[in-house]
């Protein structure tokens, strides 16, 4: 079974034993003050078991820790944030962005 811990990087999150190769990711660009989630991707071992969701959480409470607001520019953490109320704390005002690349599971 493949290490689940989320480790943090310089661009987000990841799981694995190297960000450059990881078995899932998050990216969340600090952007004029803000994170803004532009790309998920968990590898198909991981799929279906909550991973993305995940990363999502852990870029929400880095967001909430620091004071920071997200955009989800990925189509996956855009979908999980503004559907779900518990996020409404973090997503900053300016969502309407086009989504980016999205793999998830």
């Amino acid at each position: 079974m493949a290490d689940l811990e989320i480790k943090r990087s310089g661009t987000g999150f990841y799981i694995g034993e190297d960000a450059a190769a990881p078995l899932a990711e998050i990216e969340a660009l600090l952007e004029d003050g803000r994170l803004v989630i532009t790309h998920t991707f968990v590898g198909d071992a991981l799929r279906g078991q909550g991973v993305a969701r995940r990363l999502v959480d852990a870029v929400v409470a880095r967001a909430r820790a620091e004071g920071r607001t997200i955009v989800p520019e990925c189509d996956y953490a855009k979908n999980v944030l503004e559907k779900d109320p518990q996020y409404a704390d973090v997503l900053d005002a300016a969502t309407g962005t086009e989504g980016r690349e999205t793999s998830h599971g």
